[in-house]
């Protein structure tokens, strides 16, 4: 039976909400927890299936270093479409009950879904012996999800062993017919919550529930329960997490700027003909487009003002350049974009990308080459996976689960359109203080961290990350101007983002060393156009001097400041939520490798920092 649980936004399927994600909602007086159903569902209530569906987005970049053909946007669910348990509709993102043991808040007792009562259309179950009990109150006793679920590294997720927990005695028929369990809070903490069969009276508190070992002897089930029950085998011990703990579900994310010349609209305008044609034989190409455009494609050339031999040659120049796109290589593309001295509105490139240079003010010029106001962007993020207990970014594809029980030819993805500051670091200087031997200790210590973390997590395997002091500072920087901007701007800390260019690499223009702050939400605060005026030269250098003056000192000193208030797992010095970091949907690195010293200066070596010349000068 199917139910009306509720709406997401877009963004959020991409987010925190994707496929194999845990999400609450409401239904009723009833609380009803559900894990996202993976991508076969898009294709089983979304119909047309893949790429045929209307609501399709491209971005050729992205594409080829994801090895896909396009990209799908989360499906938009018509109102009104549940009428008492059935569809209106056939259009609908899918979610199964998880987890499966629920608790009743009068009796205490907890136990699966098929043990409770239903009302025929409802989603909420209700205790039946504790709501006779209500009568006079004329409500129910509707069960909740219980708090526990178990995961592993390898993204599985299952139900906590409420009865392996709870140590049975010897003969227990509750222990074989899996019936009801007690769970009371008889104290404070994991102590205080006692699990008791009501059989055997076998009785055990939650305490310790969630150390690395509580369940050693029990095996991971490998249970995939987002792709409809699938089971793969699994060697993992599993670990116990709260169903809405926010390690639970890492997405992983992939996303591309639209540059030229992909940037135009010839490939979203030709839409599901694109690959047809590319696929066409070279000698009747132009004989395909001309028979197309006297039906299906008249309307799009007339709009794109094209011959179907105009088309054809746009077509093949654009395969040509497809089959150079190095798909690693993709944000090297957009810095010599950004970083290419030349105003788009110069060059008549149409499209979805705009750039404004501007000079940088006197003051800044020894530690910023050049500022760049981006009026117009947009970005395709496409989620490819996602992580459990331990975010992604520092591997390829370990322990990355997958979206779908059969790989597609799609991926889920969002666009949005906004606009943003791009800031390029003076080399010159930079090279002068990244060779620095205190900085560059400070940062060894750091990247030997990583490294041992790392070979415990994947034995035999080189970290595909170096933590270096550019990636330090320039990281750091950028989460200080976008804590700057939300004060002078008015942006919420949610709707900006960063994207960060940094490569220490000989041929791309001598390494990057830069960074973009940009509208990240694609809601109005991508439209409004204050954060790229920001970027104008008389804006800017109150705005990058304010936010160097901030990071100087920090509610948590001298306790930031030393490092001892920073997370081990972030591999950070001076970082704390008082000083550097931001909301995670905003920062690459999921508030990791900052270091706020390598800005201002180090507690032990004050004239380590990067700008303290600035700060002098003030």
């Amino acid at each position: 039976m199917a139910y009306s649980l509720g709406k997401l936004r877009r963004s959020a399927v991409l987010m925190t909400h994707g496929p194999g994600s845990v999400v609450d909602f409401r239904s009723g007086d009833a609380a009803i927890s559900a894990v996202i159903s993976g991508l076969d569902s898009w294709d089983w209530d979304f119909k047309p299936e893949g790429l045929k569906n209307e609501q399709v987005i491209f971005e050729e970049r992205l594409q080829k270093k994801l090895g896909v053909r396009g990209f799908r946007l989360p499906p938009v669910v018509n109102d009104d479409f549940f009428d008492f348990g059935n569809r209106k509709s056939d259009k609908a993102i899918s979610a199964v009950r998880f987890p499966g043991w629920l608790q009743c808040p009068d009796c205490n007792n907890i136990g699966t879904a098929d043990m409770w009562m239903e009302d025929p259309g409802k989603a909420g179950l209700y205790c039946a012996s504790c709501s006779n009990k209500r009568s006079g109150r004329g409500d129910k006793a509707y069960v909740v999800p219980v708090r526990f679920v178990i995961a592993c590294e390898g993204g599985h997720l299952d139900d906590f062993p409420w009865h392996w927990w709870v140590r049975h005695e010897e003969g227990c028929k509750n222990k074989e017919k899996k019936g009801f369990l007690k769970l009371e809070s008889k104290g404070a903490g994991l102590g205080g919550l006692i699990l008791t069969c009501p059989d055997c009276r076998a009785s055990r508190s939650l305490e310790g529930i969630f150390g690395a070992n509580a369940l050693a002897g029990y095996s991971c089930s490998g249970r995939r329960p987002w792709l409809y029950g699938s089971y793969e085998d699994c060697d993992l011990t599993p670990r116990v997490m709260q169903r809405g703990a926010s390690n639970l579900y890492f997405p992983v994310i992939e996303s591309a700027l639209s540059i030229p010349p992909w940037s135009d609209e010839l490939r979203e305008e030709i839409g599901t003909y694109w690959n047809d044609i590319i696929n066409a034989d070279d000698d009747d190409r132009v004989a395909f487009v001309k028979m197309l455009s006297r039906g299906s494609l008249k309307k799009t050339l007339e709009s794109l003002h094209m011959t179907p031999e105009g088309l054809v040659k746009a077509i093949e120049h654009r395969k040509v350049l497809y089959e150079r796109i190095i798909p690693e290589k993709l944000r090297d593309e957009e810095y010599l974009k950004f970083t290419s001295g030349i105003n788009t509105a110069a060059t008549g490139e149409p499209g979805e990308f705009e750039i404004r240079n501007e000079s940088v003010p006197e003051m800044l010029q020894p530690y910023f080459s050049r500022i760049v106001r981006a009026v117009r962007l947009r970005e395709v993020r496409a989620l490819r996976g996602f992580t459990r207990i331990k975010p992604p970014g520092d591997e390829d594809d370990v322990n990355i689960s997958p979206l779908s029980n059969t790989k597609k030819d799609w991926l889920p993805a969002i666009e949005v359109r906004g606009e943003g500051v791009f800031i390029e670091f003076n080399k010159d200087s930079l090279r002068n203080w990244e060779n620095d031997n205190f900085v560059c200790e400070k940062a060894y210590d750091l990247n030997r961290k990583m490294g041992e973390e790392w070979s415990k997590k994947y034995p035999g395997t080189v970290p595909t990350k170096t933590i270096t002091p550019r990636f330090l500072l320039i990281h750091t920087f950028a989460h200080a101007l976008m804590r700057q901007l939300t004060l002078e701007c008015g942006y919420s800390t949610a709707s900006l983002r960063e994207r960060l260019y940094i490569c220490e690499d000989i041929p791309v223009s001598e390494g990057m060393a830069g960074f973009l702050i940009y509208t990240s939400s694609p809601d109005s605060d991508g439209t409004l156009g204050g954060l790229q005026r920001q970027g104008e030269s008389k804006r800017i250098e109150p705005t990058i001097i304010s936010a160097i003056k901030s990071m100087e000192w920090c509610s948590s000193d001298p306790l930031c400041i030393t490092g001892m208030m920073a997370v081990p797992e972030s591999f950070s010095i001076a970082s704390c939520h008082g000083c550097c970091m931001a909301p995670e949907t905003s920062c690459e690195e999921f508030n990791r490798f900052l270091d706020r010293g390598m800005l201002v200066g180090h507690h032990d070596n004050p004239d380590s920092g990067y700008f303290r010349g600035i700060l002098r000068d003030l």
